[in-house]
């Protein structure tokens, strides 16, 4: 892989906010000392993060989408009606 993108982190990690919140975990991580997971180690830190992410070898220990629905279930069922269709998408108001 010569260049890593989104589209190929995205295969393994269900959006980009969930994207940017796993690659900001592990290149804190990987800045503390932690073993890189891929070959190549003469990449910037956060490449390397998105490198592991984008292999699948870096993921969340539970599903993102489940975690959200357990937390604020009227924010995400509205956000999925919106990326659905079934409203104009707006600004989701906080119950």
């Amino acid at each position: 892989m010569a260049r890593v993108t989104v589209e190929d982190c995205l295969t393994n990690v269900t959006d980009q906010f969930a994207l940017v919140h796993l690659a900001s975990l592990r290149y804190r991580q990987l800045h503390k000392g932690a073993t890189c997971l891929v070959g190549q180690t003469d990449n910037k830190l956060v490449v390397t993060s998105l490198r592991e992410i984008a292999a699948g070898k870096v993921r969340f220990r539970e599903n993102v989408a489940e975690a959200l629905i357990k937390a604020q279930p009227k924010l995400v069922s509205q956000r999925l009606r919106n990326i659905s269709g079934g409203e104009e998408a707006g600004v989701d108001e906080m119950p």
